[in-house]
């Protein structure tokens, strides 16, 4: 009895950490600040720092080691809801931690609701209190984002003006609203596909990467993933897929990388209108469905353009934010590879060239992958294809967030909240698993990584590896209830 209550209260224990550390050692404020506020401003730098920073990565460690241990109960599906909320609670009242992103959101945002274009103009030259908290790489730089994410932003500065505490508490409180979608959707849709609801709640909810970069960065990924996934329970219960099409459209509003779950929307909507194995018939479907759901995506992301004053601007940009480089983007990691060997022969051999060509091979990379694995996992004869559409779309955005120029952990977000829905091959939630141990682990509370740290790396990874093991030491527990 012990063993399976025990992760839960341990969560909330280092979720609490994380909290109470996030005030000095998280993505905290460079002017003013809730610490500065109420005298405490030492312990957001020097020692002080130090000793929240120490609280924040302990409380990780120790979220990371209560989310492997729920597992290893093997708890039932209402036990791994309860853990979500109970870890969830403490990291609503956090300061951000891992990322700045929120302020840029708030500033880009500010600048719509001002006149400004954040599609072809810089934060900065939009000067005030949001401008001073945006990271200054991003004080340059237009945003990728669509509509979507503009006209919450601009609804958001035009409530709260330029107070940037309220505008922190109005993102936290939109990201919980796409968390709880997430939740919502998530044992749904496993159940529809005939795969374990608790497990996908565990692995795609509960996880701590899930929880530190939605909920703790507030990013718009939790938004935009709680529609894709939304959508796609809808377009699996009824017969008619338009509803969930529009809520996916809505997400590809907020963010392009959504418009991956479409193409395997559009399989679904074939297998319903003609007989796999009749090709004229199967064609003919392909090509209505093909449109209805382009014509469909296309008006509701017009409408939203609409509605929020925005412009398609933001299709030029997708591809503009290049600045960030790690090792989780596979242009980036093969170019790390390629070039000090390469230097071993030739000193003036350039990182930076390096890094845009293989940028560009990996582009064309992705288009092929995607292509592939829409194909790949086209109906099948004999098979239902809810879970085929659900595997086809976790294994484009696995292909896209590889090959991209730029990948960040909180992207994870669309593989983990639908890696559990259907029922994968054993190695897949052993690897997911151990993945999530490596990146939860990865970034700091301000948003640095320790990715390029070879001691910390060795070490991560050895941890991934036994605590995979422990977690799934009995066969088939990957859907095990």
């Amino acid at each position: 009895m012990a063993g399976k209550i025990r992760p839960i209260p341990l969560g909330v224990v280092a979720a609490v950490l994380i909290a109470i550390g996030s005030f000095g050692a998280g993505a905290t404020r460079y002017r003013d600040g809730l610490m500065r506020s109420i005298g405490l401003e030492f312990l957001t730098y020097g020692h002080g720092r130090g000793m929240m920073d120490g609280l924040l990565m302990a409380g990780t460690g120790l979220l990371v080691f209560a989310w492997l241990w729920l597992w290893r109960t093997r708890p039932g599906e209402q036990t791994v809801l309860r853990a979500v909320w109970s870890w969830a609670a403490p990291l609503a009242l956090s300061a951000p931690i891992m990322s700045r992103d929120v302020y840029s959101y708030l500033m880009q945002g500010a600048m719509l609701r001002d006149g400004f274009d954040p599609y072809s103009e810089g934060a900065a030259i939009n000067p005030g209190p949001y401008l001073w908290e945006v990271s200054h790489d991003w004080r340059n730089t237009t945003t990728p984002y669509g509509p979507l994410h503009l006209g919450i932003g601009k609804a958001v500065t035009t409530i709260v003006g330029d107070h940037v505490a309220f505008g922190v508490v109005a993102y936290r409180l939109i990201a919980l609203a796409g968390f709880a979608l997430i939740v919502w959707s998530v044992p749904r849709i496993a159940r529809l596909a005939g795969a374990s609801p608790g497990f996908a709640l565990w692995v795609g909810v509960a996880n701590p990467v899930m929880l530190l970069h939605l909920i703790g960065g507030m990013h718009n990924e939790a938004v935009m993933v709680g529609l894709v996934c939304a959508g796609l329970y809808l377009c699996m219960r009824h017969t008619w897929c338009t509803p969930g099409i529009v809520l996916i459209a809505c997400a590809v509003s907020l963010k392009a990388t959504a418009a991956f779950a479409l193409p395997f929307v559009v399989w679904l909507m074939v297998t319903r209108r003609a007989r796999v194995h009749d090709v004229p018939h199967h064609l003919a479907a392909l090509a209505v469905s093909g449109a209805w759901a382009l014509a469909v995506s296309v008006a509701v992301i017009q409408v939203v353009t609409w509605v929020c004053g925005s412009t398609w601007g933001w299709l030029e940009e997708i591809t503009g934010n290049s600045k960030v480089i790690n090792p989780l983007a596979g242009p980036t990691f093969a170019a790390e590879l390629i070039t000090p060997l390469v230097q071993l022969v030739n000193d003036d051999f350039s990182y930076n060239t390096t890094l845009a060509a293989t940028r560009t091979v990996f582009s064309f990379a992705m288009l092929l992958a995607l292509v592939i694995t829409w194909w790949w996992f086209r109906p099948a004869r004999g098979k239902a294809y809810a879970p085929r559409m659900l595997a086809g779309t976790t294994v484009a955005y696995t292909a896209a967030f590889v090959t991209n120029a730029v990948t960040l952990p909180w992207y994870y977000a669309s593989i983990l909240a639908l890696v559990g829905t259907f029922r994968a091959p054993a190695w897949v939630a052993r690897i997911t698993t151990g993945a999530s141990v490596v990146v939860a682990l990865a970034f700091t509370g301000s948003g640095n990584h320790r990715l390029y740290d070879v001691w910390f790396l060795a070490a991560a990874f050895i941890v991934a590896v036994v605590a995979t093991r422990w977690v799934f030491r009995t066969p088939s527990l990957a859907h095990d209830e």
